[in-house]
């Protein structure tokens, strides 16, 4: 079972027994570390099985349950999935094209991703490997400020690949571009808040001609 064996599920005849605080309280039977659990409204955990004897702590397993899960949703959240986006290349690949796929690797690198870049050999091409390695040298070098060279190039099977790593990790581009939003949202409201003032000075001086307007025909 995934989680602990707790109180009278704890069938052993004695246990090393480890105080709420981490103290050593020292082999103990069972029975009377159950019952210190219970004068102190505490559950004794069997934290160590395999030990000999078990290991078992007085704590709130309750509390312990609830921490734990709350540990386990935040490392979750923290955790970046690594993405791998793959571009596949022909050994003797025009230069337009060459060029698109070049932006695909540089859109990639940018966003934190890993890039495996695959040349693909056909035909008498297979006999000429020098044509793979030096076009997946090229692309290295050409996006050398984005990304590393994590897996030289290498034959697998008829083709020959290569990983580049992101220069900067998923969550350092993460937190750019929400720096970037924050940025921009801050300079948003800060240009519009002198034009709202300066429609209240226009509204209020077209009410103040209003005013003398009628004041003058109640004159007359």
């Amino acid at each position: 079972m995934s989680e602990p064996r707790i109180n009278d599920r704890i069938r052993v005849p004695e246990v090393r027994l480890v105080g709420p605080n981490g103290e050593q309280v020292g082999i103990v039977r069972v029975e009377d570390a159950l019952r210190l659990a219970a004068e102190a409204d505490l559950d004794l955990v069997e934290v160590a099985p395999m030990a000999r004897p078990p290991v078992a702590k007085l704590m709130d397993f309750g509390k312990y349950k609830y921490e734990a899960a709350v540990k386990a949703r935040e490392a979750r959240k923290n955790q970046v999935n690594t993405i791998i986006k793959e571009i596949k290349l022909r050994p003797k690949i025009d230069s337009h094209d060459y060029e698109t796929k070049k932006g695909h690797v540089v859109r990639f690198l940018k966003g934190g991703d890993k890039v495996k870049v695959t040349i693909m050999f056909r035909g008498r091409e297979q006999s000429r490997p020098e044509l793979g390695f030096r076009l997946l040298q090229k692309l290295a070098e050409d996006v050398a400020e984005l990304g590393f060279v994590e897996s030289s190039p290498k034959q697998d099977g008829r083709n020959m690949v290569m990983v580049l790593g992101p220069a900067k990790k998923k969550t350092a581009v993460r937190n750019e571009k929400r720096a970037e939003k924050a940025a921009h949202d801050a300079e948003a409201q800060q240009d519009q808040t002198p034009g709202d003032a300066a429609s209240e000075v226009e509204s209020t001086e077209v009410e103040s001609t209003e005013v003398e307007s009628t004041e003058t025909s109640t004159a007359s």
